[in-house]
Parts: C-alpha cells; sequence; structure tokens
C-alpha cells in the first residue's frame, strides 16, 4: 500500500496530462480509467517526440549528413534508455511495432527449422486459457503450421493460472504466458513457471504488456527467454513496441522480416543478415516512437516504479472494496492484493456490460467494456462480456468513488435493489 515515505504527489502528475482536464459530453471532467487498453500520454512524451521531429529527424543507420547521425544517436539512445528500464542489455531489444508483433516474431521464427531451438511434428506448445488472443493465436498457427500440439493451463476460480491443471514432459519446446492477466489482473507465478520450462528444456515467452507499465520489472532477474511490451500501454506512443531476446538466442534466430536495413550483404543468389538488433528491424523504423518510448520511461523512471507500483494498489484495492459492496457485482480475478495487478473485470447480474459501460460513460466515466481480445478466459467464467477499470499512475481515489458511484447508479437504473 501505499505509505507517507513513498506518496506521489498526483497533482503534480497530472497536470502533466493536459487531457485529464477535459470536460466530456453532460459535463462531467473525464475519468479514465482504460490505461489497460491504452495510456494517456504526458507532455514530456508530447515534447521529447516533437522536438525530435523538429530538430533532428533523418534517416537512421544510413547517409553520411548530420541529421542521420542524430537521428541515429537518438535512436539508439531510446533503445539503451529502454533496455535500462526493463532490466536487459541494449543489444537484446528489438523494436516492433507493437507486443503483437513482437509475440508473432518469435512464434514465427520458432517455426523456421534455420534456428536448432525450431518447433516441429509431435512437439507441445503450452500456454494458457488466460491470455490475450496476441500471446494465443500465434501459438495457435505455429502448430498448425509445424504439426506441434498445442496445450495449456487452465484457471482457477479466482482467475490466476492453475498450476495443477498441466504437467510439463520433454515434448515441451515453448512455454508462454502473461505477467498480468490483462482481464483478471492475476499476476502469474514467473519462478515457478520458469522453473518448470527449465526441467524440460523449453523457452519461456513472456506477455509483459501490462506489467511493465505498472511494477518494476527485470527481464534478467525473472529469468525469461523472450518478452513483448507495447509503447502506448506504459505512457508512450503508438506504433512501437518491443522484444525483449537473450543475446545467444537473438544471435541465433533468422530473421522475421527481410527487406533494407537488417542485411550485412546481398548478391544476386542471396543475402547476410546483420546482427541484432537491426536484423529483426527491416525497413525505416518507428524513429519518433522510440524517442517518445524512451522518454515515457524515463518519466516512469524519474517517479519511481515501486511509487507507482503502491499507488495503484491502493486504487485497486479501494476498487474491489467499493465494487464488491454493491449488490449484483461479481469481481472477475484474486480478490487479493499480492495476487494481483491494475486491471479489475467485473459482471453486474442482469446487466450487459455494454449497458454498464454507456452509464460510466454518461458520467465521465471511460472504462473498457467486451471480451478484452480474451474470448476463451471469458467462456471460462460463462460470461460473453465484462467491464474492466484499468489503473495508471495519474489515478486518483476520487477517480475509484466516481466509477463505484456510476455501478450503483446502473444497477438502480437497471432495475436492482
Amino acid at each position: 500500500m501505499t505509505t507517507a515515505a513513498n506518496r506521489l504527489d498526483i497533482d503534480a502528475i497530472r497536470a502533466d496530462f493536459p487531457i485529464l482536464q477535459r470536460i466530456m459530453r453532460g459535463g462531467k471532467q473525464l475519468a479514465y480509467l482504460d490505461s489497460g487498453a491504452t495510456s494517456q500520454r504526458p507532455r514530456q512524451v508530447l515534447d521529447a517526440e516533437r522536438q525530435f521531429l523538429e530538430t533532428s529527424y533523418g534517416a537512421v543507420h544510413r547517409g553520411a549528413h548530420q541529421l542521420m547521425e542524430e537521428a541515429t544517436d537518438a535512436y539508439e539512445q531510446a533503445r539503451e534508455d529502454i533496455a535500462a528500464f526493463v532490466g536487459a542489455d541494449t543489444d537484446e531489444l528489438v523494436f516492433t511495432k507493437n507486443a503483437t508483433e513482437a509475440l508473432n516474431l518469435v512464434a514465427y521464427v520458432l517455426g523456421d527449422n534455420r534456428f536448432d531451438r525450431a518447433v516441429g511434428p509431435g512437439d507441445v506448445i503450452v500456454t494458457t486459457e488466460l491470455e490475450h488472443h496476441a500471446n494465443l493465436i500465434p501459438w495457435q498457427e505455429l502448430a498448425r503450421r509445424t504439426g506441434a500440439e498445442l496445450r495449456w493451463y487452465g484457471v482457477t476460480d479466482d482467475g490466476r493460472i492453475d498450476l495443477d491443471s498441466l504437467r510439463l514432459d520433454e515434448r515441451v519446446k515453448v512455454v508462454a504466458f502473461s505477467h498480468h492477466s490483462n482481464v483478471t489482473g492475476a499476476l502469474a507465478p514467473v519462478e515457478e513457471l520458469v522453473a518448470r520450462a527449465r526441467a524440460v528444456g523449453a523457452l519461456v515467452v513472456l506477455d509483459a504488456c501490462q506489467s511493465v507499465p505498472h511494477q518494476p520489472v527485470d527481464f534478467h532477474a525473472l529469468g525469461v527467454d523472450y518478452a513483448a511490451f507495447s509503447g502506448h500501454k506504459m505512457l508512450g506512443p503508438t506504433g512501437i513496441g518491443v522484444l525483449y531476446g537473450r543475446r545467444q538466442l537473438l544471435e541465433q534466430m533468422p530473421p522475421f522480416l527481410t527487406g533494407g536495413s537488417m542485411i550485412e550483404t546481398v548478391t544476386m543468389e542471396g543475402a547476410t543478415y546483420a546482427p541484432p538488433p537491426q536484423r529483426f528491424e527491416a525497413g525505416t523504423p518507428m524513429t519518433s516512437q522510440a524517442v517518445g518510448l524512451a522518454a515515457a520511461a524515463r518519466y516512469l523512471r524519474a517517479i519511481g516504479m515501486d511509487a507507482v507500483e503502491a499507488h495503484e494498489a491502493e486504487l485497486v484495492a479501494a476498487a474491489l472494496d467499493g465494487l464488491s459492496q454493491i449488490p449484483g457485482v461479481r469481481i472477475i480475478g484474486p480478490r487479493s492484493m499480492e495476487l494481483r495487478g491494475s486491471p479489475v473485470s467485473f459482471v453486474v447480474d442482469g446487466v450487459h456490460a455494454h449497458d454498464v459501460g454507456q452509464v460510466l460513460d454518461d458520467e465521465g466515466v471511460a472504462v473498457r467494456v467486451g471480451h478484452h481480445c480474451a474470448w476463451p478466459l471469458h467462456r471460462r467464467f460463462g460470461v460473453a462480456a465484462t467491464a474492466r477499470a484499468s489503473f495508471a499512475v495519474y489515478n486518483t481515489l476520487d477517480e475509484v468513488d466516481r466509477l463505484v458511484s456510476g455501478v450503483r447508479r446502473a444497477v438502480e437504473f437497471f432495475g436492482r435493489d
């Protein structure tokens, strides 16, 4: 929980986000509780990207003019800053357009028989029933392309990975899971899952989209082989994501996309490829977005990720407490703060999630409604859709109160006692 020693100056933080002052239809100030879908950006991120575009923009890694040099320096400095933020070495970070592309990159290359860790017929790929589609469908496709078998851990009644639902054997080549569920908020037991994978010689792929913006993350310390996260969920720009890969693995991997920027030599008969990370960054990269993402990492680091985590835990605890007291509201996910992160998903008996979302929108409260790109998980709980409030460093307890009041209004409007 947040203490006096690490309590944030939320007013100062909120002043960095101009959009939070917006008055929505109905005359209500925006309460933005949809950061699990996409986060808002502080002025520092907007200014960093704008300054780069106005003063130093050019094609990176090519040419001999000053703008090219400055753009290349900014791009590679961004890589260095982001690597430091997630406990990785600079050459272990590949820029992609989003986390979905990063996960597809890994899944695609693991089907390429030039890679000595490639998946083949009879092998097993393991994921979980909790996953966002971006960490499920690529593995379904890899299984289809290679003749491998897809298996998965089930989900407990409180929305966590059910470790008793699956045993691994030597056929397992990949274990892929989310650090935090984007629906239940459940925190994965990373140490245990990594240990199980290591015991059978499997690679570990981590979807870190819902953890990197909200808590201290160190990929080396976690011991995973690959990890992916998106810029737009951590106060950064859209159009950029990150793939972390252990250096030894990246060096052995063939490319995902081919063309310019990722080559070493080219003849009419064939080509050789640049070393990582350039090998996996074909074409003109998202330079200004990388600069903006690095600014977001520096912004969060200056606040302190321990303080961010503690502040958000206070918000989540208040939301769980308030929502659980409303008749007919059911939380989809753990109640214990030790087992969860930011997203709080819920259903209201007899009221469709979209109707709940509409009532909240009338109050200026922005939440996500639907299946959140996690259909199998919603089927597991027997619901078509949930409403989800997801928090970030700029949210307040007052906004949690507005969420709870809005849900109470929805219950009253649709005729529940």
